[in-house]
C-alpha cells in the first residue's frame, strides 16, 4: 500500500475532495485524522472506513488547532483542503467576505502547518522519513484569473507563495510542500453555487465550457494526485503548483 504506516491529517473532511481524499488515503493504508467543522457529516465518514478517526475542528480557532496538534502523534503527511469560495468581483467583497477568505483560505492553512511543522520535522530526524505537506490551491489563483473569483483567486494565489515559502525553508530537513490546484470539480460546494445561481441550467453548462475536456471533474480525478503527493512517490517534487484541470491551463 502507497500510504502504509503514514499518519495523515486531512481538513474539511467531511464532504467533496476532503472526504474522497481521506477514503482514498485509508485505502492506501494510512492512518488517517479526519478534521472538519460538521459533526454528522464526520460521523457518516467514520462509518465509511476502519483506520479513520474524526476531530470536530475549525481551522480559524488558533487555540483548538494548537491543542490538536499538543495531543495528537506528530504527522507525516498533512493535507490542508479547507476553503471556501466567494462568488464576486472586488466590488462585491467587502472588507468582511475578505477577512473570512484570507482567514479560512490562507491562514487556516497557515495555523495548521505552523501547529504541526515541528512535531514532523522531529518525527523525520528521529526516523529518516520524509513528510509532506499538501495545501489546496486552485486554478483560480496566480494561475489564471476568472470572472467573479476575485477574494478567491487572491486567497489561492497566497496559498501557493506560501506554499513555494515552506518548500524552501525545508527542503534540506526532507519535507515537501505543493499545492494542488484543480479546475472545476463536481462537489456539494459547486452544486450549491450552481443552485443558488439565477439559471442554475446555464450555470451548470458555464461551469462544464471552461474546461476543454467538456465535462467537470470528479472527485475521483482529484484524489490520485492527492495520494501521489503525501506519498514516498512524489519524493523529488516539492515547492510545486500541480494542475488537474481538465486542459484549463492549455
Amino acid at each position: 500500500m502507497r500510504l502504509q504506516g503514514k499518519s495523515i491529517l486531512i481538513t474539511a473532511a467531511g464532504q467533496g475532495i476532503g472526504r474522497a481524499s481521506a477514503l482514498a488515503c485509508v485505502r492506501e493504508g494510512a492512518q488517517v485524522i479526519a478534521t472538519d467543522i460538521d459533526a454528522a457529516l464526520l460521523e457518516r465518514l467514520a462509518a465509511e472506513a476502519s483506520g479513520l478517526t474524526t476531530q470536530l475542528l475549525d481551522v480559524r480557532d488558533s487555540a483548538a488547532v494548537t491543542a490538536l496538534a499538543a495531543r495528537l502523534p506528530a504527522l507525516d503527511g498533512l493535507f490542508n483542503c479547507a476553503g471556501f469560495v466567494h462568488n464576486g468581483s472586488i466590488l462585491d467583497c467587502d472588507e468582511a467576505a475578505w477577512d473570512f477568505s484570507m482567514d479560512l483560505n490562507v491562514k487556516g492553512a497557515y495555523r495548521m502547518t505552523r501547529a504541526f511543522l515541528a512535531g514532523m520535522l522531529d518525527k523525520m530526524a528521529r526516523t529518516g522519513s520524509s513528510g509532506s505537506i499538501l495545501n489546496m490551491a486552485s486554478m483560480a489563483s496566480s494561475m489564471k484569473g476568472f470572472p467573479r473569483r476575485f477574494v478567491y483567486g487572491t486567497t489561492k494565489a497566497a496559498v501557493i507563495g506560501m506554499t513555494k515559502a515552506i518548500a524552501a525553508d525545508f527542503v534540506r530537513q526532507g519535507l515537501r510542500c505543493n499545492a494542488l490546484c484543480p479546475g472545476t470539480v463536481d462537489t456539494p460546494s459547486l452544486r450549491q453555487r450552481i443552485a443558488s445561481a439565477a439559471d442554475p441550467v446555464q450555470a451548470e453548462k458555464d461551469f462544464i465550457a471552461r474546461q476543454p475536456m467538456g465535462r467537470l471533474a470528479t472527485v475521483d480525478d482529484i484524489t490520485p494526485q492527492v495520494v501521489y503527493l503525501l506519498s514516498d512517490e512524489s519524493r523529488y517534487v516539492t515547492g510545486q503548483a500541480v494542475s488537474v484541470d481538465g486542459g484549463t491551463s492549455i
